[in-house]
């Protein structure tokens, strides 16, 4: 059996996170800095989004070759 990757894992979980960040953003959250600003959400959407696409590569560079799942 082989062992699971631990960085595959943890790239896993933050790409999880980032996708359920930017759902709550399309269902309208409003997110604020600590201050009580309020954070662009157009360009946090962008960069999260960005961040989901750089995951994805690194998750494809470190996962099983296609057909070997």
């Amino acid at each position: 059996m082989v062992q699971p990757d631990p960085e595959l894992e943890r790239l896993t979980a933050r790409r999880v996170t980032l996708i359920y960040r930017l759902d709550l953003i399309a269902k309208g959250a409003q997110l604020k800095y600590d201050d009580g600003t309020p954070v662009d959400m157009a360009s946090e959407t962008a960069r999260l989004t960005d961040e989901v696409a750089r995951l994805d590569r690194k998750i494809a560079l470190l996962g099983p070759p296609a057909g070997q799942a």
